[in-house]
């Protein structure tokens, strides 16, 4: 019988969520996402510490001879992603997701700078810009970034994603793709709460589930990803999303257990159900962000959380660059 993994990649398009190379070489999945936590997980791991001092290397150079390790530390920080992506790239047949400075999530201008310069970084290394999705958080300035850069033919994967008024505002920017974060909704319940939910009554499952159909039924191009993962029965319970981004460990689950996976999303079933149609302004998405704890809690917990990733990852680029600098026994 097949694994449930194999069957899974039948109904969705499976994405790794890791900075993991030999992870992907392993599960195989069509495309890959990073976010700045993983890509410092990575960072440290000693295979792969080729990548990061070879980054430094040019940094320096570029910075030039008197320039300090803070400032050559910020410089590396800044292609660092784009040498993880250059190398995922080689695994994965698809796209990699190479997310824009959290610090940066309520300015627009500064959104779309940072995006082309991410774009550029790919194009000089031969990348195609249709591999490439820039991750942005998903406020209302980060959905007007995004709405921009798709003009300009650069596709965006909005993340940080909790509220149906994010989702829709996301639509209707025509994005490419959109990450509702499911584990992170649970959390959020059961902290709230006090109650722990499974399967189908998953408020994380139920969020997404809303999401695809609300798009289905109106047509939508934007592709929902969801992602953020506790157990792998959200995930059998998403079966059928347009795509799905997944850690090792629960891809690891999935391809070690068989038994019968059925399609619970369905965008033909959608297209018939009783949906509301939601027409979101810049007002509206205050009034519903306001509105809506969770989604309002989780967002702003999201961007402190990958900012600080990001404050770490440049410690740790600057306490290497010492360790390139000065190598052990010299």
């Amino acid at each position: 019988m097949a694994t449930l993994l194999d069957q899974l990649k039948q109904y969705t398009t499976v994405v790794a969520d890791t900075g993991d190379m030999k992870s992907m070489e392993k599960f195989k999945p069509t495309d890959a996402t990073t976010n700045p936590s993983l890509i410092t997980a990575a960072a440290n791991m000693p295979e792969y510490s080729h990548i990061v001092d070879d980054v430094l290397k040019t940094a320096k150079q570029n910075a030039g001879a008197n320039s300090d390790d803070k400032a050559v530390a910020a410089e590396a920080f800044k292609t660092l992603a784009v040498a993880f992506g250059r190398e995922i790239l080689k695994i994965v047949p698809g796209r990699v997701s190479t997310e824009v400075d959290a610090r940066l999530s309520y300015d627009t201008e500064k959104t779309i700078e940072v995006a082309k310069d991410i774009i550029k970084q790919y194009a000089d290394a031969g990348v195609s810009k249709d591999r490439v999705l820039i991750k942005i958080a998903s406020t209302w300035e980060g959905i007007k970034a995004a709405e921009q850069l798709e003009k300009e033919g650069i596709h965006c994967n909005l993340t940080l994603l909790f509220g149906l008024h994010q989702a829709i505002a996301c639509a209707e920017a025509n994005v490419t793709l959109i990450s509702p974060f499911v584990g992170r909704i649970l959390d959020w319940y059961k902290k709230d709460t006090g109650k722990d939910y499974t399967g189908a009554e998953d408020p994380g499952v139920i969020s997404v589930t809303t999401i695809f159909n609300y798009y289905k039924k109106f047509g939508y191009k934007t592709q929902v990803m969801g992602a953020s993962f506790r157990n792998i029965g959200e995930i059998e319970e998403l079966a059928g999303s347009d795509l799905l981004t997944i850690a090792p460990k629960l891809l690891d689950e999935l391809n070690s257990k068989e038994g019968t996976l059925e399609k619970k999303l369905d965008a033909e079933k959608a297209k018939s159900m009783d949906i509301q149609k939601i027409t979101i302004d810049k007002a509206t998405f205050e009034k519903m962000h306001a509105e809506d704890r969770m989604a309002h809690d989780k967002l702003k917990e999201g961007i402190e959380g990958f900012s600080k990733a990001l404050e770490e990852l440049e410690a740790l680029l600057e306490k290497r660059l010492k360790e390139v600098a000065e190598p052990v026994g010299a």
